[in-house]
């Protein structure tokens, strides 16, 4: 019976690494932070973010994908256009490192294999878990809490790719994060002693971040079989 196993899964690995093609890659570009402190501009991308990322195409019209980004997000109240925030004058600097899964869906099919030159707009969502750091603002001096905290979030992603030689994807990609949290900026502490204190802004609305960017995969697997899907 275990020789029997054994054999199932030798056969059923050859089946699944023959029905799929794979992607790896680099993501390069700029982020920018909408929350209680700094600008409320949705795409205004000003630190630089790095990345590595992963797609398996399931078929022409979706993928499965994984990435991992590192950035500094940055909140200046000076650079806001509402008035109260400029007179405020409240600064805050977070490093974050970011994973994030799920699906890509095209517009159009993306048939790498074709031997044509395949281009097509996409969109991605999924999750997101952001790693940062804790502060928050005491006399108006932003003070550490010494911890980290994960933000889990959900990632909206609009993009354009297209085949640009032999293995070679370029693609460029607008993608807002929906976070779930609204402690990024440090307007709500992370610590529950005195929060209600401590918090300030707009406590109903949680933190959002954008990444904007290019993306170069290098694509390589067997033809898939898309007859099934």
């Amino acid at each position: 019976m275990r020789y029997l196993t054994i054999i199932v899964l030798i056969f059923l690995s050859t089946q699944f690494s023959a029905a799929q093609i794979h992607e790896i890659g680099v993501f390069a570009g700029g982020s920018n932070f909408i929350g209680d402190v700094g600008s409320t501009t949705y795409i205004a991308p000003k630190n630089l973010a790095l990345g590595a990322i992963y797609k398996w195409n399931r078929s022409p019209r979706h993928s499965f994908r994984a990435s991992l980004t590192f950035t500094e997000l940055e909140g200046i109240d000076k650079d806001s256009d509402d008035p109260s925030r400029i007179i405020r004058g409240y600064e805050f600097k977070n490093k974050i490192i970011e994973f994030s899964a799920g699906m890509e869906f095209t517009f159009i099919d993306f048939n790498l294999h074709s031997g044509d030159n395949v281009s097509t707009p996409y969109l991605y969502t999924g999750i997101s878990i952001a790693k940062h750091d804790n502060y928050f603002f005491e006399n108006d001096v932003i003070q550490s809490e010494e911890t980290t905290s994960l933000a889990y979030g959900i990632p909206m992603v609009l993009g354009y790719k297209m085949a640009v030689a032999d293995h070679f994807v370029l693609a460029l990609e607008v993608g807002a994060r929906y976070t779930f949290t609204d402690e990024i900026d440090g307007s709500v502490p992370d610590t529950k002693e005195n929060i209600e204190l401590l918090s300030f802004g707009n406590v109903n609305n949680n933190d959002w971040y954008t990444f904007t960017g290019i993306t170069l995969t290098y694509t390589f697997g067997r033809n898939p079989c898309y007859c099934n899907y």
